[in-house]
């Protein structure tokens, strides 16, 4: 392998890391706090620039429907909660509002595709998870993985079967150490740096930053605290759920959006996340980048199989993280 092809495998390793990078920080941080492996963040990710592609063709999509539906719907159940479901219907035209401006005006249709696919995070924790406070991992899992055919289902029917292209946000190529990189893959990965930072920023500075870190280190202790732990899944849902939107709409110009594409989005994410530990926030940046490698030097070397080696990361972190507990367990 000569050191140019080297660096094309590098820099694509690099964006599509960058990417699995938000989907493992979503996925960590909606698990510490409420203890849900949210298997459609997949789904939500693609949902986002497959909205934007509707847009843009001058239809209105299914998703600002489905998503003022599921506010409408918790403000039914939040009917008696002072002001709660006025501000929810309000959300919900505001939806619909938004829906209509990106058909007016196409410039802002991956703001306003990020807007319609915001909601479904915490409307989708309020309608199905927190019914269930006491719940065990695997019961939320089951559950979660219902929701995923569901939205998987939807997809196909908002959608349909075809792929979508998209423009890039930033056309052209730029220079990076002699390399010719688009540009979309340098906002990608400039992006998800940014992004990182204010999410370090957030839980390091901010009241609502440290009350998520509470409700994820010690539930119990948080509520004699005064923290909400309900509100601290929403927030954690609504956080995931932008952070999946704004990955979706900036990594679809690079490559064709279809609806199917977001269960194996959603895996890399996944195994990345495992590699955090569905813990750490560092580790599963670092678990991102090493998936995004992986998988672009798999497909230089044995492209048949480039799925297949990505997913077989898990068995030496899974067979580390079994020893490592039970080391654990026999010292105390």
């Amino acid at each position: 392998m000569d050191p140019l092809i080297f660096g094309f495998l590098l820099s694509d390793g690099l964006i599509s890391g960058a990417l699995y990078a938000l989907v493992a920080l979503a996925l960590v941080l909606v698990f510490a706090v409420t203890r849900v492996i949210l298997i459609p963040m997949g789904e939500w990710v693609v949902f986002a620039p497959l909205t934007q592609a509707v847009l843009l063709e001058g239809r209105l999509p299914g998703t600002v429907w489905l998503s003022a539906g599921l506010l409408l719907v918790w403000a039914v159940l939040d009917r008696r909660r002072g002001r709660t479901p006025l501000l929810l219907a309000l959300a919900a035209a505001l939806v619909v509002a938004a829906g209509y401006l990106g058909l007016a005006v196409p410039a802002l249709a991956p703001l306003v595709a990020i807007l319609v696919v915001l909601p479904l995070g915490p409307a989708n924790f309020r309608l199905f998870f927190e019914p269930l406070p006491g719940a065990t991992v695997l019961v939320y899992l089951i559950l979660a993985v219902g929701l995923h055919f569901v939205y998987k289902g939807l997809g196909l029917a908002f959608f349909g079967p075809e792929q979508f292209g998209l423009p890039a946000l930033l056309p052209g190529e730029a220079s990076v150490f002699g390399l010719p990189v688009p540009r979309q893959g340098v906002l990608m990965v400039v992006a998800a740096g940014a992004l990182m930072a204010a999410l370090y920023l957030f839980f390091a500075r901010s009241l609502f930053g440290k009350a998520l870190r509470a409700a994820a280190v010690n539930r119990i202790g948080a509520r004699l605290s005064g923290i909400s732990v309900r509100e601290a899944g929403r927030v954690a849902f609504l956080l995931a759920t932008g952070i999946g939107a704004l990955a979706g709409v900036l990594v679809a110009p690079l490559s064709n959006a279809s609806y199917e594409m977001g269960f194996l989005l959603g895996l890399k994410g996944f195994v990345a996340a495992i590699v955090a530990g569905l813990s750490s926030y560092p580790l599963a940046v670092a678990g991102g980048v090493l998936v995004g490698v992986l998988e672009s030097f798999s497909s230089f070397f044995a492209s048949a199989y480039k799925e297949a080696i990505v997913f077989a990361l898990l068995l030496p972190v899974l067979a580390w993280r079994s020893v490592s507990s039970l080391a654990l367990e026999e010292e105390e």
